[in-house]
């Protein structure tokens, strides 16, 4: 295991969605963050007591993964850091884009994750959260979903759109794209509220009222006021770009486990290197390891010049023994 100071915390959230026993239903998303976390804990310096655990497994014991409670579960990672501390929280499900509320933008999207019971959580809600972070702290998420790219709203792009082709071998396995459109939310959210509207957000603030996103709670000018902080502690690596998808990976036909395409990138990247590797070499291994099994979507990073540097999991002024 990687040595680490005494003195600061290091706390994760992991949500693995798989929609079981519907028509959105995944394979691998659960999968997919167990191997995280026993990686935060054998290589990362990660207690077991400090990483919490949210899946939608049938006759599971952890919380569900609803949009309330994944906030919440984020919230109380924010409220206990201090300067020095490492944050990590793993998202492995479906995304979604939603077209802006704002008048002056009607051709936006805003990217978006769709936990189990489909009360988003914006790029808005990101940047609210990495906002109220301490100072010399670090809150790093990957993101395994479609659409994820520019997941924190407003963060620097390091690594992005990109030209790379990828091979025109066949992937090994089924895959599904883990994306739910916005169309197929707004019907499901239909049924739900029975009110007239066409858009997602007006679904939203009515069924789950407070615990919707701000993204839809908020007026434009409260909205404009979610400026990115100067000392900007956010990290997102995402499992695509902003307008491509992510795969889940059914391997289980064949013997193996189902898992998520960029999420098992990212593990095999950290297993293959037990040296301090930076977020952006985490990024570049990962789309070279994708690229190289056939998989046409694209990893990347958003976070300060100095974050895309600093070592995985870590903090840009953190030195690791």
């Amino acid at each position: 295991m990687e040595g680490f100071g005494d003195k600061s915390k290091r706390l994760a959230v992991l949500v693995g969605c798989n929609y079981p026993e519907t028509e959105y239903e995944l394979q691998g998303c659960i999968n997919d963050v167990l191997a995280m976390r026993d990686m935060l804990v054998d290589r990362f310096g990660f207690s077991p007591d400090d990483v919490e655990l949210l899946t939608d497994e049938p006759g599971s014991t952890t919380i569900m993964p609803t949009g309330a409670n994944i906030k919440k579960a984020l919230e109380r990672m924010v409220d206990q850091a201090n300067e020095g501390d490492v944050l990590y929280f793993h998202y492995s499900g479906h995304g979604t884009l939603i077209q802006s509320l704002k008048e002056d933008e009607p051709s936006r999207k805003d990217e978006a994750i769709v936990p189990c019971d489909f009360n988003l959580i914006t790029d808005l809600d990101f940047r609210q959260l990495v906002n109220r972070l301490p100072a010399k702290s670090s809150f790093t998420i990957l993101s395994d979903s479609c659409h994820s790219g520019g997941l924190i709203d407003q963060e620097k792009e390091q690594i992005g759109p990109s030209a790379m082709v990828s091979r025109s071998d066949p992937r090994p396995h089924e895959t599904r794209p883990k994306m739910i459109s916005s169309d197929l939310i707004l019907q499901k959210l239909k049924l739900l509220t029975s009110v007239d509207a066409e858009h997602v957000g007006t679904h939203l603030r009515h069924h789950f009222k407070d615990d919707a996103s701000l993204r839809f709670r908020l007026s434009d000018r409260e909205i404009d006021s979610f400026v990115q902080s100067p000392a900007d502690a956010g990290i997102l690596l995402s499992g695509c770009q902003t307008n491509e998808t992510s795969a889940d990976v059914n391997a289980a036909d064949e013997g193996g486990k189902a898992f998520g395409a960029f999420s098992n990138a990212v593990h095999e990247v950290l297993r293959e290197d037990s040296g301090v590797i930076s977020n952006k070499e985490v990024v570049m291994r990962a789309r070279e390891r994708l690229q190289d099994l056939g998989f046409r979507q694209h990893p990347c990073l958003y976070c300060s010049d100095s974050n895309a540097n600093a070592p995985f999991l870590s903090v840009a002024t953190q030195s690791i023994i």
